[in-house]
């Protein structure tokens, strides 16, 4: 039980530092009101593709990482509790 218990900090501790290395990389896409006043449309090219793109594989990413840092994270709480 030791062992496991050790295993699940290890790959809560790396879950940790690469989803906050990827969360600070990543840019800020807010548009705010310029894109009002401009009238830039999301239904273009570019919006269609994002998912290809850097910023969008860096979202992707960044959301399975919070995901299995949470679900590790309650695994490790079950196995300090049992």
């Amino acid at each position: 039980m030791q062992v496991l218990k050790i295993i699940l900090i290890i790959v809560d501790l790396v879950i940790c530092v690469a989803l906050t290395i990827l969360a600070m990389v990543q840019s800020k896409d807010d548009a705010g009101l310029s894109s009002t006043i401009t009238g830039s449309s999301s239904n273009n090219f570019f919006e269609k593709n994002k998912s290809r793109t850097k910023e969008g594989l860096q979202k992707k990413w960044s959301i399975i990482l919070g995901i299995a840092f949470v679900i590790v994270t309650i695994a490790l709480s079950i196995v300090y509790i049992a």
